[in-house]
């Protein structure tokens, strides 16, 4: 009897080794890339990649175009167990972890070499930052370089304090510069920008040619700065909570798939944008007097408005040294 019981409790032991062997992970995941997109051809074919790597224990679910929502949105989604996942820009980086946004000041960098380089030095600092805050860093990705689109001609940016222009709504990175500037957004969910353009309610946005397009607003703002200001960043992020509850080898994984997705998404971005950058310059009209910006006032209010974030805690002064101080020995090397 003794004998029968042992062979009873080995083979309910094995059973549930086995069961918890083969359980699988869903990652609910969101963002606003629409369907068919840079971004989220690159997202399906990671989502492919995770599902064959662990023989169909890790899947990805996506909900693309918005349909979970705005970025805090999904965020809150996130933080109630609905989603585990998303890929955000940097105003979602910003719900996060804020200090990271110094990458995207307006005319801090002169070229994507310049940010890479500044990037991989401060990025053991972002990916403490955003496991501090309750999430895991997947890959970075960016948005692409950001430009002035309008629904009429804007000789200068002084001009840009009487018109409506886009603010992201609770973007507290933009509305600082937009606020050193002199500029009275007016602040929108992306998610209705469209119809704000549609029905004036907003005449001027700050986008990236991909994302114009992608979004459908290049249609009603034909004059477009040729100048960028900043490039846009982007983050993978899943819930520290959702990565914890992953065996251990799925974890690996996970965290393995991130850099050649990263490395693709900020390639193909881009390129991508390059390439709806030409596109809009054959359908767009340039801003009247607009091509080029005075560099050392937008600089100086650069300056400005990064004071008054790190007084507010919301950019780290001693992070943001670390990036002039990295930027400045780039260039000296490069020179």
């Amino acid at each position: 009897m003794k004998v029968a019981t042992r062979l009873l409790f080995a083979a309910l032991l094995w059973g549930a080794g086995v069961a918890q062997a083969t359980d699988t992970y869903v990652l609910k995941f969101a963002t606003l890339a629409p369907q068919g997109s840079t971004w989220m051809k690159a997202f399906d074919a990671w989502g492919k990649a995770l599902a064959t790597q662990s023989q169909g224990r890790l899947t990805v679910k996506f909900y693309p175009g918005g349909i979970s929502g705005d970025e805090p949105d999904m965020l809150r989604k996130i933080r109630f167990g609905q989603l585990q996942g998303a890929a955000l820009s940097g105003h979602g980086i910003g719900e996060i972890f804020p200090p990271a946004r110094i990458l995207e000041t307006p005319f801090l960098f002169n070229d994507h070499a310049e940010i890479d380089a500044v990037r991989a030095k401060i990025q053991p600092v972002i990916d403490a930052g955003f496991r501090n805050n309750q999430y895991e860093l997947v890959a970075w990705m960016e948005v692409g370089n950001i430009h002035f689109f309008s629904t009429k001609p804007l000789m200068h940016l002084d001009e840009l304090s009487s018109r409506r222009i886009w603010q992201w709504q609770g973007d507290r990175f933009i509305d600082a510069f937009f606020n050193a500037n002199g500029w009275s957004p007016v602040a929108l969910p992306i998610t209705e920008v469209y119809t704000g353009l549609s029905t004036g309610l907003v005449d001027t946005v700050v986008s990236t040619p991909l994302a114009s397009i992608a979004l459908q607003w290049a249609g009603k703002t034909p004059y477009m700065s040729t100048q960028p200001m900043a490039t846009g960043i982007g983050a993978v992020v899943v819930s520290n909570k959702f990565y914890a509850s992953l065996p251990a080898d799925l974890q690996a994984l996970l965290k393995s798939t991130g850099a050649p997705l990263s490395k693709k998404l900020i390639a193909d971005t881009r390129r991508d944008d390059l390439k709806a950058l030409a596109v809009l310059s054959k359908r767009s009209q340039p801003m009247a007097g607009l091509q080029q910006v005075d560099l050392a006032e937008q600089t100086a209010l650069s300056r400005k408005a990064i004071k008054v974030l790190e007084a507010k805690g919301y950019l780290f002064a001693d992070l943001d040294r670390q990036v002039d101080a990295t930027l400045a020995d780039y260039r000296r090397a490069k020179d």
